[in-house]
């Protein structure tokens, strides 16, 4: 596992941490359920790094008889269930909350503790989303942000970005809710900020499900693998051409790649392992997280055969 994604997610764990305990007791003495909300989402953060260490701990285990494959889709799963807690937790009771104080609308008191309080929570998280976002960077190359994102294999990087982009949106929306509801002397509209802050929670949720439901069924390698692959075979005269190339993701830095290649009818047995052995040396070398790799020597036409075969079977 990268040692990026632990930096980020240490740094956001410390933050929202710290930043969890002195939100309840700043909501507590004003009694604002924006600052109510916002406790509560630093305590779901919180247990959501940990979430994300633990599941990072859990797809390092080695492959046994019951997972042949390793445990790598385990960090997949962890993000998963941080997306509904995120939801169900973060963007649940923010909402409740929210509709109680507008049901049952209560003036804030001393509203200056809870500016001092938002003002340090969003310098801590700003903190924690520049290293987030600079660990991001690393891997986004010239693709814009949603698409490094959908390209991204590693959960805990986009979940920790997505989390610290919430939360700070979520402390700007907080405390413009209660400046308004103590300037307009209107106490609802700290419950309206609380249910803002639940839809920016939810709305995160759903970002990352979508992301990590991808990971979980299965996703393909990098282009440039299968690019690889070609070029190499390309310039090896026992083969007459690739039938196909499948790849999928175990892990963000564990690939599974099958290879079917039609070797040319007058070679050797082997020739055969000779160019295979070969293969597997060079596309390991060019790509390391290429950990499990496949190649299969068959004809063209009992390839295609195969193929038509499961189509109509699935039919």
């Amino acid at each position: 596992m990268a040692a990026g994604s632990k930096k980020v997610i240490y740094a956001a764990l410390a933050g929202n941490g710290l930043i969890a305990v002195t939100k309840f007791a700043a909501a507590a003495a004003t009694g604002s359920s924006a600052m109510l909300s916002e406790a509560v989402h630093s305590v779901v953060d919180t247990g959501n790094q940990g979430l994300l260490l633990y599941g990072m701990a859990r797809a390092r285990r080695p492959a046994d008889e019951q997972h042949p494959f390793g445990h790598g889709p385990e960090l997949y799963f962890w993000a998963f269930v941080v997306a509904i807690l995120i939801f169900g937790l973060g963007a649940g009771i923010s909402i409740y909350e929210g509709l109680s104080k507008i049901a049952e609308p209560h003036p804030i008191s001393n509203p200056v503790i809870n500016y001092v309080v938002l003002a340090a929570a969003i310098v801590f998280e700003l903190a924690a989303w520049v290293v987030a976002f600079r660990e991001f960077r690393k891997v986004q190359g010239r693709a814009s942000l949603l698409s490094a994102v959908r390209r991204s294999k590693d959960p805990t990087l986009f979940t920790v970005l997505f989390e610290d982009s919430a939360a700070v949106l979520g402390l700007v929306i907080a405390m413009v809710g209660i400046f308004l509801a103590d300037y307009l002397a209107l106490p609802w509209l700290d419950g309206a900020a609380s249910i803002a802050i639940g839809a920016v929670l939810a709305l995160t949720a759903a970002l990352l499900a979508y992301e990590c439901k991808g990971l979980l069924i299965g996703e393909a390698a990098d282009p440039a693998v299968g690019q690889t692959v070609r070029s190499l075979v390309a310039k090896t005269p026992a083969i007459r051409a690739i039938n196909e190339i499948r790849s999928m993701h175990f892990g963000p830095e564990e690939i599974l790649l099958a290879v079917s290649v039609d070797f040319v009818d007058q070679v050797s047995a082997g020739t055969v392992e000779e160019t295979i052995d070969s293969l597997e040396r060079q596309i390991k070398a060019a790509h390391p997280a290429v950990r499990r790799l496949f190649i299969e020597a068959q004809s063209t036409s009992g390839h295609q055969e195969a193929l038509t075969q499961s189509r109509q079977e699935r039919k």
